[in-house]
C-alpha cells in the first residue's frame, strides 16, 4: 500500500469515528491521522468521498466556519443542524 493511500485510509477511519452532533477540524483529522500539516489533503481526500458511512459533514475550518462539502453547503449545514437537535 503506498503512503498516499494509507493516510488516505488514515483520514477516513478518522472522520468515520467522529460522533453524531460532534465536529472536528481538517487540522484535527490531519493530526490524528499521523500528518498535522496535511489539513488540505484531508479536504481534497474527502471532497472525493461519496461513501455515507463516512460523515465528511462533520469536518469543518479551525476558524469554525464550514468548509467545503461535496454535496453542497447548504446540505452540510442542514445535516449539522439536524444532527445537533437529535441532542
Amino acid at each position: 500500500m503506498s503512503m498516499t493511500n494509507s493516510f488516505t485510509q488514515r483520514v477516513l477511519h478518522v472522520v468515520k469515528s467522529i460522533a453524531s452532533g460532534k465536529t472536528m477540524s481538517y487540522q484535527q483529522v490531519a493530526e490524528l491521522a499521523g500528518n498535522p500539516k496535511a489539513y488540505r489533503a484531508v479536504g481534497n481526500i474527502l471532497s472525493k468521498n461519496y461513501n455515507a458511512e463516512i460523515p465528511c459533514h462533520r469536518v469543518i475550518r479551525s476558524n469554525g466556519n464550514l468548509g467545503n462539502y461535496n454535496r453542497g453547503n447548504e446540505k452540510k449545514l442542514l445535516l449539522l443542524e439536524q444532527e445537533k437537535q437529535k441532542y
